[in-house]
């Protein structure tokens, strides 16, 4: 596919209180050891923004990607190298997980701390993001107007990219107002914030397709703390480049599934190759896309039944057959594409059938038939808090706990990406996009023992007057990469 694409990711870390520590500790610990022991990459000497991204809270990784501790939660977050390929992009998420994990583990903290790629905390209330970026046209037509083309896709493609939720979350606005000790304790939080809200539990649902639907309150929002949206329009030089810009956005949640992954991120590939073109029919408005977001990912009866703008009503799997019938023009553009419209077809016939026959490829079905077989042995009921353990439990990073871990390892969950894949992934950068030079260029930093330098997407400073120039995200520069 010829587009740049990234995916970042913030971990949920939980402790047992008999290690004596903060989980801040731990996220530092780790984000330590990966840098300074383990020399997987360079931490930053210099800050990349002084609230959220001070000095040494991170860097860039020799495999392209960049770790670094979020200063609004204190939670590890890691950001892939840029993509070109989606099964690229699956294994080289999948390799951060596998190198968050394997920290702790050598720390010999993983008996006392867990990591998990999830987005939800039950009982807090918080959520933990997972954002897709991608490069898209630079027009004023594709930022404002078509994004409502958009809209009725990402607020639907929860049916096969839902990672799943128990429960249920009402946010309450009522004297939420931030007091003086809350901002002097935390003020990173609350830097631009202009409208809080606290989380109670909704009893009146069961089950969820989607773990943030809840908590997103805007299609389009600048200022995400507290108001979170579907789209977050960002204008820096993270994907920028001659006539593009980077598309962010913040509703996705992260997939076990590698299957429901990279359906995902191919299916929204394609959907934008359609709207930049002008292929889809102007009747695909929604009439209220954060309404139809929490219907959809509540609905216990699978309809899925999307109102529009003109006031007709579509089934969601009907509505993304509208967007596969408009991606055909690209049928053999490249294998990619191919696997991505033969699945995707395919996985809205089986939605149609029996969306529980996909257990094996969709998260929010695997999840919610393994807890409906730990109901059937007598072991809970709907509304009981053991089911947000399971819940939590399916995403956790460690192999040995993992309940999604238990489906790969009994051929109960498809993949896409081979283990070497993975294993490659974690050192091995995108050999197609400018990762590959950057991630060549940290390891040869690295190897010289140099400690003047300044790594950015776009360029790498050797010193004051060196600079390496990346502008172009879909060039490796493998002809300035050392040997």
């Amino acid at each position: 596919m010829n587009r740049i694409f990234g995916v970042e990711t913030e971990f949920g870390c939980l402790i047992n209180e008999s290690l004596g520590v903060g989980y801040e500790a731990v996220v530092e610990a780790v984000k330590d050891h990966i840098f300074h022991n383990q020399k997987l990459g360079l931490v930053d000497l210099l800050p990349r923004d002084e609230a959220f991204e001070p000095a040494f809270c991170g860097g860039f990784l020799i495999n392209g990607a960049r770790l670094y501790v979020d200063a609004v939660g204190s939670h590890e977050e890691y950001a892939t190298p840029e993509c070109r390929s989606v099964f690229d992009l699956v294994a080289a998420d999948l390799a951060g997980r596998r190198i968050v994990q394997r920290a702790l583990t050598e720390l010999q903290l993983n008996e006392d701390a867990n990591f998990y790629s999830n987005g939800i905390d039950h009982f807090g209330g918080q959520t933990f993001g997972c954002h897709e970026n991608y490069l898209v046209r630079a027009e004023d037509r594709f930022l404002n107007e078509s994004l409502a083309a958009l809209f009725p896709f990402l607020v639907t493609r929860q049916i096969y990219a839902g990672a799943g939720r128990v429960g249920g979350h009402i946010l309450n606005f009522v004297g939420m107002r931030p007091n003086i000790r809350d901002v002097q304790r935390n003020p990173v939080d609350y830097i631009w914030v202009s409208n809080v809200y606290g989380v109670e539990p909704d009893d009146s649902v069961t089950f969820q397709l989607s773990q943030r639907a809840d908590h997103i309150l805007k299609t389009i929002a600048s200022r995400v703390r507290f108001n979170r949206a579907l789209v977050n329009p960002k204008w820096e030089s993270f994907y920028s480049y001659e006539s593009t810009t980077r598309l962010h956005l913040l509703f996705p949640e992260p997939n076990q599934m590698q299957f429901a992954y990279a359906l995902r991120i191919g299916s929204t590939c394609l959907v934008l190759d359609v709207i930049e073109n002008g292929l889809l029919p102007d009747w695909i408005r929604i009439a209220d896309p954060i309404e139809t977001l929490r219907d959809i990912s509540r609905d216990p009866t699978y309809r899925w039944i999307v109102q529009l703008e003109n006031g007709d009503t579509i089934k969601a799997t009907d509505l993304h057959r509208e967007y596969v019938q408009a991606a055909q023009v690209f049928k053999g553009r490249d294998p990619e594409t191919d696997w991505t419209l033969q699945n995707w077809e395919q996985t809205l016939d089986a939605l149609d059938r029996d969306p529980m026959s996909l257990a094996d490829k969709l998260d929010w079905v695997a999840k919610k038939k393994m807890i409906e077989q730990f109901i059937q042995a007598g072991d809970a009921k709907w509304g009981d808090d053991v089911l947000h353990s399971i819940d939590l439990e399916y995403h956790n990073l460690d192999p040995q706990r993992s309940l999604h871990q238990a489906l790969v390892e009994t051929g109960q969950a498809e993949s896409v990406v081979s283990e070497m894949q993975i294993v490659d992934a974690m050192t091995e950068p995108p050999s197609n996009t400018r990762a590959f030079a950057r991630g060549r260029l940290v390891k040869s930093i690295l190897d010289s023992a140099k400690y003047t330098y300044w790594i950015d997407w776009n360029a790498v400073h050797l010193d004051r007057n060196h600079t390496i120039d990346l502008s172009d995200p879909f060039d490796n520069y493998a002809d300035i990469v050392p040997s």
